[in-house]
């Protein structure tokens, strides 16, 4: 074959790769206002919370969700479940729970026919899809570091053998932010391994009507399935590939960066409110955060307006205010605000209208 032949080759296998990535985010982009639609027959706003959700899961994350109780965060968590045709187990976290009772432990069974006595390894409740860990900060640490391999490395190891998780595997754990009372605060290392802290605030006054004449009635919604475990891995795989340009990167990066008091450059506030600020892993939440975010709303391109929409769920957590900061009622989100106007944009400004034509 001539090269001239092998450039055409590779010119046609490279505009069908193309053409099939433009598809599938045409699908992703399809099936999320699909997912919102149903989402929305049981759960009656939190937009902004579903939209998070949705992009953690299709990021192949975990999220953590905060809200005093009766604002539908396990309601949430079990639609979008049963909406993904997945399975789903809920995980009431308490001080007596053992790393055990999660993960499964080894059981000492007799063969009938041998009469031979052999250890089976009975399953937990976090081999499943889609796990609910309610009020995580309830069980004791011992049963949190079970978790935190489970979410870091999606395996969980009982004595000398590692058990593999089923996959799409997403941990979605709630937080009471008002009752502190027993309760064992997530270590950072933990936190960290949250993509976003996602905040579910009370309905507004609309919203509330709709809640109580559609939950005090005797109509149940039905759901439709809308996507398969194996077409989510699917679309996880897309939202890798979506193109980011550089002055993105760069935002992202100065974004994290402006949050760590030590640096030499950080603003002056962070000095003051600030003792910890966020890791490398803020960063690459921000990366794929915006690019999911784009994807659902059908761009092939990334913003620094998509790393700014989700800026506040990524570092919430991942700041550790001063007792200075605490005093004066300055919160997390205070100081992101803060940060969004310091860090320039002008740059990346001019760069979004050349990529866009």
């Amino acid at each position: 074959m001539s090269a001239a032949a092998n450039d055409d080759a590779t010119t046609a296998s490279d505009a069908t790769t193309r053409e099939r990535e433009l598809a599938a985010i045409r699908g992703l982009a399809s099936a999320y206002a699909r997912l919102r639609l149903e989402i929305g027959k049981v759960i009656i706003g939190q937009n902004e919370v579903v939209d998070q959700l949705l992009i953690a899961m299709f990021c192949r994350s975990h999220c953590l969700l905060m809200g005093v109780p009766g604002l539908a965060k396990t309601l949430l968590v079990s639609t979008v479940a049963k909406i993904l045709q997945l399975s789903f187990r809920r995980i009431q976290f308490t001080p007596d729970l053992m790393p055990s009772d999660i993960t499964g432990t080894d059981v000492l069974q007799e063969d009938p026919e041998s009469g031979r006595r052999l250890f089976q390894f009975m399953q937990g409740p976090i081999f499943t899809n889609v796990l609910l860990a309610d009020e995580i900060n309830r069980t004791p640490p011992k049963t949190q570091a079970a978790l935190l391999e489970a979410m870091q490395e999606r395996h969980v190891t009982v004595g000398s053998n590692t058990y593999r998780l089923p996959v799409p595997f997403f941990v979605l754990a709630t937080q009471n932010p008002i009752e502190q009372e027993g309760t064992y605060p997530l270590p950072e290392a933990q936190l960290d391994r949250f993509m976003f802290n996602i905040v579910v605030q009370y309905p507004n006054a609309a919203e509330e009507l709709r809640i109580l004449k559609q939950t005090t009635g005797g109509d149940e919604p039905q759901l439709a399935v809308t996507l398969t475990g194996r077409q989510i891995l699917a679309l996880q795989e897309v939202v890798r590939k979506v193109p980011v340009a550089e002055h993105v990167f760069v935002y992202a990066r100065d974004l994290v960066r402006a949050t760590r008091p030590k640096e030499a450059d950080a603003p002056k506030f962070i000095k003051e409110y600030v003792s910890w600020g966020a890791g490398p892993r803020a960063g690459q939440n921000l990366i794929l955060g915006a690019k999911a975010r784009a994807l659902l709303e059908g761009r092939f391109h990334v913003t620094t307006e998509d790393i700014k929409s989700i800026a506040h769920p990524v570092l919430r957590h991942r700041l550790v205010t001063t007792f200075a900061a605490q005093s004066e009622g300055i919160s997390p989100d205070h100081i992101i605000d803060m940060l969004i106007e310091k860090i320039p944009l002008e740059l990346n400004q001019r760069a979004e209208k050349l990529v866009r034509g």
